[in-house]
């Protein structure tokens, strides 16, 4: 009896070493290095019981990294994430140890604003953006996307909107960390997203109602709803969720309609404004880089304004419309179609229209070839 107990401790002691850390092998098949890209694992997959905040997450230099811990939209943690750099056709290594993790510094934020007219806003330490909801209804909005530029990794959603909205100090001017240059009127704005049918782009309105799903320092994540998006004689609901990743040059997009019809096509763009800017497109790639002089309300010249757009699945063409540079895709009514948009500036990232191609080229290439994880 004593040396069965002795075996059942024996046991107990190695199985609690055994799940006292985890070790995370992150893999770089690429060509070129991955800097700040966001990993997720599942907590089924980890083992490991980070949802009670007992460990600390460590690089191969001993320093603390920042995770956040993510439900996906269910009542408990589902999975972890945590931003990784992996040089070209490497590996790195990442260890949860016994600790207390230190506070988050936020990357990235949500939330409606009732304030402004019912926008949605949202940001991460590239960029923010917003949309535009019911109390515009008069105002003729569309459901493009409003690009704010940014020159700083701290949040400023709210400081905007409040120095605009009480203060006088309006976000259309540089006060030194960015502005709001960009024009969207009843366009697809900065990546927006609709229907394409009878050789005409169909630009929805204002969204209905919204849903915040997650807003974390490393991940936030919406769902906006537009009731009735007309296509010819025909309306549909749509329901858009985006996904604002920590260091992540573009916005993940996941689009659901439902309604009559069967199948769609689909239609992800940018709005030229004067269509004096440069165009770089690669309908192999399903990218879409737009570089233009951004100016400000005031007149002055704001250096250079950049917005791309990726579809990961099959695109059947680009095409222009009036006002709009577009990437078309098919779609069957009722299913997700994933893509992805954003913007940014020459003067926090990117300071020549190359360099902006050339990010969201890799951006592409990084999606279709994601970092490889392992736990040990």
């Amino acid at each position: 009896m004593k040396k069965s107990g002795f075996l059942v401790l024996a046991s107990l002691i190695l199985v609690s070493g055994v799940f006292a850390q985890r070790t995370v092998v992150v893999t770089n098949k690429t060509a070129h290095d991955r800097k700040a890209e966001i990993v997720e694992i599942s907590l089924s997959t980890l083992k490991l019981s980070v949802d009670k905040k007992l460990y600390i997450l460590k690089n191969s230099k001993q320093e603390e990294v920042a995770y956040q811990l993510v439900k996906n939209g269910n009542k408990k943690v589902q999975s972890v994430i945590f931003q990784v750099d992996v040089r070209a056709k490497s590996s790195s290594s990442y260890t949860f140890v016994k600790g207390k993790p230190a506070d988050v510094k936020p990357k990235t934020f949500a939330r409606f604003v009732p304030e402004r007219k019912d926008d949605f806003a949202w940001e991460n330490d590239m960029a923010a953006y917003r949309m535009y909801g019911p109390a515009l209804a008069n105002e003729n909005p569309s459901n493009g996307v409003d690009f704010w530029a940014k020159a700083t990794e701290n949040l400023v959603v709210d400081q905007r909107y409040k120095d605009d909205i009480y203060n006088g100090i309006s976000y259309h001017i540089d006060h030194g960390f960015g502005l709001d240059f960009y024009k969207v009127a009843h366009t697809l704005g900065c990546g927006g997203i609709a229907p394409f049918a009878g050789g005409k782009l169909w630009v929805g309105n204002y969204f209905n109602n919204y849903k915040v799903i997650e807003v974390g320092p490393l991940r936030s994540v919406f769902t906006l709803t537009y009731d009735s998006v007309q296509i010819a004689k025909s309306y549909y609901k749509e329901e858009l969720t985006i996904t604002a990743d920590a260091g992540s040059l573009l916005n993940k997009a996941e689009v659901k309609y439902t309604g009559a019809g069967s199948a769609l096509e689909l239609a992800a763009g940018i709005y030229l404004h004067d269509g004096a800017g440069a165009l770089n497109q690669d309908i192999a790639a399903g990218t879409l880089a737009y570089a233009e002089n951004a100016v400000s309300d005031a007149g002055v010249p704001a250096g250079r304004n950049y917005i791309g757009v990726f579809i990961p699945g099959k695109v059947n063409e680009s095409t222009k419309d009036v006002e709009h540079a577009l990437l078309l895709s098919n779609y069957k009514t009722g299913g997700s179609f994933t893509y992805y948009f954003g913007g940014g500036w020459s003067k926090w990232h990117y300071p020549t229209d190359s360099d902006w191609f050339k990010a969201v080229t890799t951006f592409a290439e990084n999606a279709k070839s994601p970092l490889q994880v392992t736990i040990k």
